[in-house]
């Protein structure tokens, strides 16, 4: 049972939201509700597809692996409700041709896509860098790709936005009706404004089409299934200290970030794909820490003799990320249940495997 099944059936969405999107939700002909994952190979979304699977639904896993893993997915592909294909939403979206050209333990009978989940987007800093077109690309053709397909479908549509959309707020904790301060032109811009215009004509199609979108902004998560390589701090710490080398900070370390434990963050995406909420809606735990801080969090729960040292902080880099999720704890009844302590525990050992089986070192980047 995946931690996904698990939580489930511990918590499940909120009581008010289970009756919504039925007209989504119901299959045809006794069959479960169809549902497309777009970077569903990645962190976030194979966790997502896992909790789908887990609620009934038959999963369609868009990916096309620059940034996701097959290993994310691997222990899925004996389900007989989880499909793959390797597909750049980038280009066009077909239903029926994404279905022809999915693999899967059987074919999967027709019949209209239910919810469409738009999670498709190299995340870390290290990987927008790495590919600043195609993040643009995936930001703007990918998401207008994937809202007509939900447009031509009539699905449910969530868009992962995040928080890199205040850019380096001036105010602390972010609520979602503040603006923003970001730099345009600048590192991360490729990044930031990519998710700007992909809330944008998001909402553009909400307005125009009546699709029914909700937004949702991400802050910090980490749990299994981040690379080793990822390139933000969390991974970066846990592979040095679990390898004995000194951690590095970056500036002074006293940038903060509010981390939220993965199984956290897919209960308020599930409760708010099953709700009426547009949005946008911060999902995020509003526990903030310094990079230092964390740094000697993860020391304390590797046992690592580790120290800290100290390098030039990397250009835009946000000060403060903190959510203000007053709006998800009254419309989804959602708030994180995992502390840090806790949450480290549970992701130590993904990390002490994965280095065993493939010890490279971390690659120093941007936090």
């Amino acid at each position: 049972m995946t931690l996904h099944e698990r939580d489930a059936r511990a918590t499940g969405p909120a009581p008010e939201t289970k009756a919504l999107l039925m007209s989504n939700s119901m299959p045809s002909k006794n069959l479960p509700p169809l549902t497309l994952v777009t970077g569903g190979a990645g962190f976030l979304g194979s966790h997502l597809c896992d909790r789908l699977l887990a609620e009934g639904h038959e999963v369609l896993c868009l990916d096309n692996l620059i940034t996701g893993r097959k290993e994310n997915i691997r222990h899925l592909f004996d389900h007989p409700h989880f499909h793959f294909v390797l597909h750049d939403v980038t280009r066009p979206m077909d239903l029926p041709a994404l279905l022809a050209a999915s693999s899967g333990q059987r074919p999967v009978p027709p019949r209209p896509l239910s919810c469409l989940l738009h999670f498709a987007s190299p995340a870390s800093p290290k990987d927008y860098a790495r590919h600043p077109i195609h993040t643009l690309k995936v930001g703007a053709l990918g998401t207008y790709h994937a809202l007509g397909l939900a447009k031509a479908q009539g699905s449910a549509f969530l868009l992962a936005s995040t928080s890199e959309i205040y850019g380096d707020p001036e105010v602390s904790p972010q609520p979602e009706n503040y603006w923003g301060h970001v730099n345009p032109i600048g590192p991360r811009s490729v990044y930031d404004e990519a998710k700007r215009f992909a809330e944008a004509i998001s909402m553009a199609y909400y307005r125009e089409h009546a699709v029914k979108v909700r937004i949702v902004r991400i802050f910090n998560t980490y749990g299994e299934r981040m690379r080793l390589e990822d390139g933000r701090a969390l991974p970066n710490f846990m592979v040095q200290a679990l390898e004995g080398k000194p951690l590095t900070v970056y500036g002074k370390g006293s940038q903060t970030r509010s981390l939220c434990y993965v199984s956290d963050l897919v209960e308020g995406l599930y409760r708010l794909l099953m709700s009426d909420q547009t949005g946008p809606l911060n999902l995020g735990n509003p526990e903030e820490v310094s990079i230092r801080q964390l740094a000697e969090a993860i020391i304390r729960a590797t046992g690592s003799k580790s120290s800290i040292i100290f390098a030039p902080l990397p250009e835009d880099d946000p000060q403060r990320r903190q959510p203000d999720i007053t709006a998800a704890r009254e419309k989804l009844g959602w708030e994180p249940r995992v502390s840090l302590e806790n949450g480290l525990a549970r992701t130590l050992p993904y990390f002490q495997a994965a280095l065993r089986n493939a010890p490279q070192p971390a690659d120093d980047s941007r936090q």
